[in-house]
Order: structure tokens, then sequence, then C-alpha cells
């Protein structure tokens, strides 16, 4: 494994930057880039923007914010949400986006994975995997920011993702997202043993040990975290320190 990386995730909403939990109840929290800024200037590795409506809207709203970000923000963007197609894709890795995340139009369609990574390289492909737990070792794949629930088994699904070109997959657990639990490490664990590509933990992190547990137990190549770095429990500074500390491997400060 190379370098973990700490990852910045922005739920947006229109303009605004909101959080939830279970991807509901949303609250405003403010300006999706002067936040992005903030964690860019701290350390962050790469950020991720999702605009967590445009499913039910049918497309993404963050090409201009995407353009705002792009102009100072010099580390990897990735943006989902709304993202139908190659020219939806395109449009948004234009605006400045390094990689497209994308869960809903891919669950309806698979062979647009193969589309994406075909025309712009796996590694502007992300699967992004909503999961909820339904029994014992087992989730199941839901969409439209949690909202509707597929019957795919999330695990199969990875394994699906990755075989049609996905560059890596965001695994993002719907009952701990926002609750400051901790990650579903098993869930974590399940998907990075079933794919040979990197694995991104997010949903649930409320404590930096969440973050250690997520790589070492989970097997997690990099952690996106969002009500942790918004209610500033810590900063991406201090998490790569502390993180040398306990023996992760993370790219140093410059």
């Amino acid at each position: 494994m190379g370098n973990v990386r700490l990852i910045a995730r922005l739920d947006v909403k229109g303009p605004n930057l909101i959080k939830g939990v279970q991807l509901e109840g949303l609250r405003v929290l403010g300006s999706p880039n002067e936040f992005a800024r903030k964690y860019y200037s701290q350390g962050a590795d790469e950020i991720i923007f999702m605009d967590i409506v445009a499913s039910l809207y049918g497309r993404n709203h963050l090409a201009e914010i995407i353009q705002d970000a792009a102009k100072d923000i010099f580390i990897p963007l990735t943006v989902g949400g709304g993202i139908r197609s190659v020219e939806d894709a395109r449009a948004i890795l234009r605006s400045g986006a390094d990689k497209v995340a994308i869960n809903t139009a891919a669950v309806k369609d698979p062979s647009l994975i193969k589309t994406i990574a075909q025309t712009f390289g796996s590694q502007c492909m992300v699967s992004s995997i909503e999961a909820k737990k339904v029994s014992e070792g087992r989730w199941e794949v839901y969409f439209d920011n949690g909202r509707e629930r597929t019957g795919r088994d999330a695990i199969e699904w990875a394994k699906v993702c990755a075989s049609k070109g996905a560059g890596e997959i965001l695994i993002t657990s719907v009952d701990r997202e926002g609750t400051r639990r901790g990650f579903d490490l098993d869930l974590i664990r399940h998907v990075s043993q079933a794919v040979n590509i990197p694995v991104i933990a997010s949903g649930g992190m409320g404590r930096f040990a969440d973050l250690i547990e997520a790589v070492n137990i989970g097997g997690a190549d990099a952690v996106a975290m969002a009500d942790y770095i918004h209610y500033e429990k810590s900063d991406f500074k201090t998490m790569r320190a502390e993180a040398v500390k306990s023996g992760l491997s993370v790219r140093l400060d410059d």
C-alpha cells in the first residue's frame, strides 16, 4: 500500500455546503469553496464534492463551484452527483475536476463505468457505492443519496465496478454517515478484500482513532471525512502528524 490519503468530503446542495445524519436532516454550514480552500491550506490530499440532490433533478450543479475551486486549489478534485453520461463527465472534467464519482447512473447502466474509464482513463472513474447493512456480512447498494434501494449486494457490486474499469471505489456506509460512531469496518474490509483497486472509506468518522482503524482493520487506502473536519474536531495538519506517530504512511508536508 502507498501513502494513505486524507480526503475532505464536501456534500453540496445548491450553493451551500451541508451536513446531515445518515444522508438526511441536512444543515447548512456555509460556502463549499471557503471550506475547500481551508482544507487545502491545511494539507488535505484530495477533496470530494458531492451534489447530493443532483440525481433527483437530473443534472449536476457543481460546474461553477469547481471552476472557482480549481483556480487556487491544486490537489485532486473529485465530483459526484447527477453525472449520467460521458458528456456530463466531460463537462465536469473541463470545469477543473480530476475525477468523477458515479453511483446512480452506474447502477442503472453499469456499462457507463467502462465507457467513462475508456474515454478518460480509469484514474478518472470513481465508483461511489452507498451501502446499508441488511444482515451480518451483507450490505445492499442504495442510490439517490441513500433514498432508493437496488436489491444489489454491495460487495458483488464493488467487484462489478472494478471489473468494468473503475479506478477506485468510494464506499459510504449510509448507516454510519454523520453519526460519529466510526466507520463500518466490516463493510470496508469486505470491499477492500474483494477488489484490487484503491478503496476510500466514508461515513462515520468521529475520532482520529477511526481513521487508523479504517486503514489497519478495514484495509482502506484513503479516508474521506466531513463532520469531523467541518466541526473542527481536528485539522489535516494535526491528523497528518498523528498518523505518522501511529505508524501510517502518509504524504509528508511540503
